[in-house]
């Protein structure tokens, strides 16, 4: 049996319990197939059994770290000495690693060169960082291994600076794992790259908070399980977690679909939490003059100060007496694009009461104006709910929170995908006369999704009790309804149906009562659109959707649509 046979049969038998037993069980196979390989390569080589040989057979990278997937490369070092020609030797190892069928990232140097290319290339010097010996001059590994890890903790202005880039151009290019509904479990934010990366930047220079670590941990093991189960099902080398496999990838971990996603949703999030709040300790050592700066205090606004990049509550304001605080603290996180610090949040979720009902005037219009910061309010509002404080205005949250829509039309969870609508709508907010209403609008209308019955008229009635709690007048909650209610009227009638009708556009006036709600789920309707997916909007839509809102505005004006 080929070692390409072996990897399949502990796949099938082993991914179900987890990828740490698949992983296990693998690498001790690769192992000891290596260790042979590599007496048999040294004693054809006329090197005897490979011992004090000058010869050393490195795991790197993931191979060194041990965490194998069936569809993983092998990463080896061939390690020599300068007395010891390493040509041989290398060509008898690798070859048979490419009859098995298996993928092999290679080098043959001395410690010298190994360190001196590590110094200019940052995956080499991260690969590094997880040296693990398989056979020959044991010695040889060690030396290099602490020689390593030194030149990163000297080099470790650089190599923060160099991680902080690249995991930014990867965050741009794969999106963020927690919300997206097809997902690359390895490189996407908050996946098991940036696991890798926060220990290596923790090598560097110590930068994670030790209750960190072990959270970091049970999250790389969530996301490891279904790296192994998915490079099973699929029998392909793949990191995307598509639709086509999502069924069995699942069923392979003991689950259905919808909880696979939300729990590869939940360890992303806390995987970008961690991130994200590593990276900003890391940001204010990187530049001296940055540093200094963070370390004044800076007052953004009464008792809300920024200190080095974080917003932070001064102790004279209380939450428990002031619940407007919170939208005040948020308020200075978006204009200065800084984040609430941890014990800032810590000290709002244990201070901040519910609001009373209905809420003050003052706390409606800051809760307002959070949503209408756009795009910007997207991480706030993501650090609140994270621990808890979001819901403490919006118990409806939790019903959507890493809730997937497991189609080709979404791209996001619910719960992102009302953030991203709610962004669009800011940007749109301009051309309406109610905003507020619009804003609001945005951030419920699929509020019900995943509820017994159509979520539309389910979510209609939860847009009034919403609303009504928060202080608007009856007149805009029932609004607020009829934007939740008919959110995708607009475009399903305008694409659907002969808008020269004129029983099309009576029953549309019908539903939507007036000129403000129309003009309010026209707006709606493209911000919903833009943040469901790449084909929900178009010119030709956006044309279609125009015409019908004319039309249904000449007929509520009593005048003649055709």
């Amino acid at each position: 049996m080929t070692l390409s046979n072996d990897r399949a049969r502990l796949a099938i038998e082993l991914a179900p319990k987890g990828g740490e037993a698949f992983s296990a069980a693998w690498r001790a196979l690769v192992d000891d197939w290596l260790r042979e390989r590599f007496a048999v390569a040294c004693s054809e080589a006329g090197l005897g059994d490979g011992e004090g040989s000058g010869l050393a057979l490195v795991a790197t990278g993931g191979t060194g770290r041990g965490d194998l997937a069936p569809g993983s490369d092998l990463d080896l070092l061939l390690l020599h000495s300068k007395r010891t020609d390493p040509s041989r030797v290398a060509e008898l190892l690798w070859y048979p690693i490419w009859d098995e069928g298996l993928k092999l990232g290679h080098a043959v140097r001395t410690e010298r060169d190994a360190l001196s290319f590590a110094s200019e290339d940052l995956e080499t010097a991260t690969a590094f960082l997880s040296c693990r010996h398989v056979a020959g001059d044991e010695a040889m590994t060690v030396s290099l291994a602490e020689a390593a890890a030194a030149q990163w903790r000297k080099r470790s202005k650089w190599a923060l600076a160099r991680l902080r880039e690249v995991t930014e151009a990867r965050w741009a290019a794969h999106g963020e794992l927690a919300f997206l509904l097809e997902p690359d479990l390895k490189e996407a934010r908050g996946g098991l790259r940036d696991v890798h990366v926060l220990r290596w930047a923790e090598a560097a220079s110590p930068v994670l908070d030790p209750n960190d670590v072990s959270e970091l941990a049970e999250c790389e093991a969530t996301l490891f399980d279904a790296r192994v189960a998915l490079h099973t099902v699929a029998a392909r080398s793949t990191e995307r977690l598509g639709l086509e496999d999502q069924d069995a990838v699942a069923e392979s971990l003991g689950m259905d679909a919808d909880e696979l996603a939300a729990s590869l949703s939940a360890a992303a999030r806390r995987v970008t939490w961690v991130a994200d709040e590593t990276w900003d300790r890391i940001s204010s050592r990187l530049t001296t003059d940055r540093s200094l700066l963070g370390w004044r205090s800076r007052s953004r606004a009464p008792g809300v100060v920024v200190k080095a990049g974080q917003v932070l509550l001064e102790a004279n304001r209380d939450p428990a007496t002031h619940p407007e605080l919170v939208f005040e603290v948020a308020e200075v996180a978006v204009r200065t694009g800084s984040r609430p610090a941890r014990a800032t949040l810590d000290r709002l979720l244990d201070r901040t009461p519910e609001p009373s009902v209905p809420w003050p005037t003052e706390l409606r219009e800051r809760f307002v104006a959070l949503l209408a910061a756009g795009h910007a309010a997207v991480p706030v509002i993501e650090s609140f709910d994270h621990v808890g404080l979001w819901t403490r205005f919006l118990p409806e949250w939790d019903h959507v929170r890493s809730r997937p829509q497991r189609n080709a039309y979404h791209r996001f969870t619910v719960d992102r995908h009302l953030l991203e609508a709610t962004a669009n709508a800011a940007a749109l907010a301009a051309a309406v006369e109610r905003p507020d209403l619009l804003l609001l609008g945005a951030l419920l209308h699929d509020i019900a999704k995943g509820k017994p019955g159509d979520h539309a008229l389910v979510g209609a009635d939860q847009a009034v009790e919403v609303s009504s709690r928060m202080g608007f007048d009856e007149a805009d909650c029932q609004v607020l309804a009829r934007l939740v209610r008919h959110h995708l009227l607009l475009a399903d009638v305008a694409t659907r149906r002969d808008l020269t009708d004129p029983v099309t556009i009576s029953t549309v006036a019908d539903a939507v009562e007036d000129r403000l709600t129309l003009k309010l789920l026209a707006t709606l309707t493209e911000a919903d659109s833009g943040a469901t997916g790449p084909s929900a909007w178009s010119p030709w839509k956006a044309d279609l959707v125009s015409e019908l809102v004319r039309r249904v505005e000449v007929h509520l004006a009593g005048g003649d649509p055709s």
